[in-house]
């Protein structure tokens, strides 16, 4: 972008805004996935470089409004879409796969982002946001030819019962998964985080569309997540870890993952979203990361 100072800057100056609106341009559409549709929104030169943003549980492509403008300016193809079962992909499930399951599970996840990479020029660069960075990475363990660099955005650092690292609740996170996801709905319904009106006001409108089951069903993965830390370390692609200095996971567990599937780590002064609150930053350091895969 231009030099930290001035990214630190910029983010230091933004406002609240209304999380519905895209950039001018962004096209949307429904695409077809092996669940079902999906939300989809789309910005930039049909030729330009892919970037590819996969929101987390309880998320959706408008968690990432504020990057869309930054890296189409910076002449990037910038794309996002709601998992399945969330907010406007609420369709898409278990229920249209052939033949049909009961659950949501990573199978369905991954099938679906290899579907999206598959749908346009690869290989793309791809962020994972929380939930999104552990189907990100097993996605570029079985098809690592799509992936021309992968950003894990406040990802778990970690395989098996991620939450036994999450700050505080580790020690008592060995709790049933509706219970588990209860509590961080819980946390979100009453803004524990002290999030903006306008984003507050968004995020609430999408819980009350996103299933309680979809969210049962990805907090039961997540305390399930298979080992893939090989395949991902053995990937010759950029990779970043992307975090708040006071994200979820210690600090000290993003290095510790970093060093052992061989990523840089940038940290910023926010929470568990710097595509919220430090927009600048991250697509400052993103855009190195594409640099050194050129």
């Amino acid at each position: 972008m231009t030099t930290i100072d001035e990214a630190l800057r910029l983010d230091q100056e933004i406002r609240d805004i209304d999380w519905h609106v895209f950039p001018p341009g962004t096209m949307r559409d429904v695409f077809a996935a092996p669940s079902g549709g999906l939300a989809r929104v789309r910005l930039g030169a049909p030729r330009a470089p892919r970037v590819v943003l996969v929101s987390g549980v309880a998320g959706s492509k408008e968690d990432f409004v504020r990057l869309f403008p930054l890296f189409a300016e910076a002449g990037c193809r910038v794309e996002s879409y709601d998992l399945a079962g969330h907010y406007e992909s609420v369709g898409a499930g278990p229920q249209n796969l052939d033949p049909p399951r009961e659950h949501y599970d990573y199978p369905l996840f991954v099938a679906d982002l290899i579907a999206i990479l598959e749908d346009g020029d690869v290989p793309a660069h791809v962020l994972g946001y929380s939930f999104a960075g552990l189907v990100a990475e097993l996605a570029l363990a079985e098809r690592p030819e799509l992936f021309a660099s992968l950003t894990l955005m406040a990802a778990p650092p970690a395989a098996g019962q991620v939450f036994r690292g999450v700050k505080h609740i580790g020690p008592i996170s060995d709790m049933p998964p509706s219970r588990a996801a209860g509590l961080i709905l819980w946390g979100i319904r009453y803004n524990l985080n002290r999030t903006p009106p306008q984003r507050i006001a968004f995020v609430r409108e999408r819980m009350a569309t996103t299933p309680r089951a979809c969210i049962d069903d990805v907090v039961a993965l997540m305390m399930a997540t298979p080992d893939f830390v090989d395949a991902v370390a053995a990937a010759p692609i950029p990779k970043l870890i992307a975090v708040g200095e006071s994200d979820l996971w210690p600090l000290a567990q993003h290095q510790q993952y970093a060093e052992r599937i061989g990523a840089r780590v940038a940290v910023y002064p926010t929470g568990h979203a710097p595509c919220e609150t430090t927009p600048h930053q991250l697509v400052r350091d993103m855009l190195a990361l594409f640099a050194s895969a050129r």
